[in-house]
């Protein structure tokens, strides 16, 4: 896969992770195409922008830290008026009211097609990071597969709910960092289950018993923004008394073992 032969020839010891770690302070950037993550006539500007921060706000989520700052990189045409201008605004200072951080810069150009890239600075003691160890269970939160029908449904010339997921990601904030403290390895699922099931499994160097068959429908969903995670055995009364308080479902769904895995999805990227 190209993406991964880029990253691989980038000499780094902060690349592999949903952000990378530099003392107490957690940076992740993430960028937000026109017809490559959206078209303009599925979502309104301020939906867009508001998931363009999502998305980056959820991998300061798992990896325990809480966003202080952003960085804001946009391009947009020379045919957005100031009210489209506006609405983009809104979005973005709605997210940064809402998860209590500030945006302190960045970059504004003028480009063929709506593009935003940001840059997230947050602030944690404990980083929860991708590596897991043997028997463990694995669960995701959430529901997964809705996000990959809709989209289909959308390139299809259909329409969805506003309420949509696809549209506006349901971030885990408050039960991840309750749960945190008993979590071993996490990240958020954005390129479907399996791949990042398959990216734990290469940075752990171990394989799963699945205590039941996955439908790929359910595996190969991405832009889910749902949280897959492991944890000790013994934490198992923690976590589900943790999803009973903060009303989020979780999906335990397997055992970690000695060996490896391959996501069975097609690539989303390149």
């Amino acid at each position: 896969m190209k993406e991964e032969y880029f990253i691989k020839n980038i000499k780094s010891k902060h690349i592999g992770d949903d952000a990378a770690v530099i003392g107490n302070e957690v940076m992740a950037s993430d960028s937000f195409f026109e017809d490559i993550h959206f078209k303009k006539e599925w979502m309104s500007l301020k939906d867009i922008a508001i998931k363009a921060s999502l998305v980056n706000i959820s991998d300061i989520i798992v990896m325990n830290a809480k966003p202080k700052y952003a960085l804001l990189n946009i391009g947009f045409p020379k045919s957005y008026t100031l009210h489209d201008i506006k609405e983009l605004t809104e979005g973005f200072n709605y997210c940064a009211e809402k998860y209590n951080y500030e945006i302190i810069g960045g970059d504004t150009i003028k480009n063929d097609k709506l593009a935003i890239s940001m840059t997230f600075i947050g602030e944690c003691k404990k980083p929860v990071f991708r590596k897991a160890k043997i028997n463990e269970y694995v669960a995701y939160t959430g529901d997964l597969g809705d996000v990959k029908k809709e989209l289909n449904m959308l390139l299809r010339g259909g329409k969805i709910s506003k309420k949509s997921k696809f549209i506006r990601p349901r971030l885990r904030d408050k039960f991840f960092y309750k749960a945190a403290p008993f979590i071993t390895s996490a990240l958020d699922i954005s390129d479907g289950l399996f791949k990042e099931l398959e990216r734990i499994s290469k940075i752990s160097k171990l394989g799963y018993k699945f205590f039941y068959k996955i439908d790929k429908r359910i595996g190969c969903s991405g832009e889910e923004y749902e949280v897959l995670f492991t944890f000790n055995k013994k934490y198992l009364p923690k976590i589900l008394n943790i999803a009973k308080l903060t009303k989020t479902k979780v999906t335990i769904f397997a055992l970690t073992k000695r060996g490896s895995y391959k996501s069975k999805c097609r690539e989303n990227h390149f």
